[in-house]
């Protein structure tokens, strides 16, 4: 493949990634602005306190989304650490989010409803840039090019001397061969 060619398709493939996690991130906006609204309207709490419960419940609901769909075919082997660094990445967000919110409250009085959620758009526009930056490179890490999973080709274009199950069994070593330790160390024998 073409040097142009190879970066076009690296730009079609950030462009699908691109395109799906603005397509979780706008049910995330749905979720977040309306359990903000919800909460303002029906209780007492204050314009931040209540942007940050519906700013979480958000990042929940994003989380699901992300995983299993925008970056479903990233690594999965450390969901602990995903997860971690998920939190993290996202409280940090939430900070960018809800502190354009609380700057626009309490800096300039600017706390009508209209303004609440005008404010609370933005701030989630900027920490999206943020999240969208942070998840790629650090959450949802992508897999070495040598062990993606890697369609079949059409079956007219596959050769007669390598079948698919071969394909996929030289994949799986390929994967196995990075993931055994360099070298194994033999425990000392028992001394009596």
């Amino acid at each position: 493949m073409s040097e142009r060619g190879a970066l076009r398709a690296r730009l079609d493939l950030l462009a699908r990634e691109v395109a799906k996690f603005g397509a979780v991130g706008a049910v995330g906006l749905l979720v977040n602005i309306a359990v903000f609204n919800l909460l303002r309207h029906t209780t007492d709490l204050q314009v931040v306190r209540a942007s940050v419960l519906a700013t979480f419940v958000a990042i929940l609901c994003n989380y699901v989304g992300f995983r299993y769909w925008t970056y479903r075919d990233r690594d999965k082997t450390g969901r602990t650490r995903e997860l971690t660094l998920f939190l993290l990445f996202s409280a940090a967000g939430a900070v960018i989010e809800n502190g354009v919110l609380y700057l626009a409250t309490y800096g300039f009085d600017w706390n009508s409803p209209v303004q609440s959620n005008v404010f609370k758009i933005l701030g989630i526009g900027i920490a999206t840039l943020f999240r969208f930056w942070s998840y790629r490179t650090w959450v949802f890490k992508a897999l070495p090019a040598e062990i993606r999973p890697v369609e079949a080709p059409p079956a007219e274009t596959r050769s007669a001397e390598t079948p698919p199950t071969e394909e996929a069994a030289r994949s799986a070593e390929r994967f196995l061969e990075q993931r055994r330790p360099a070298e194994t160390v033999e425990p000392d024998p028992v001394r009596g």
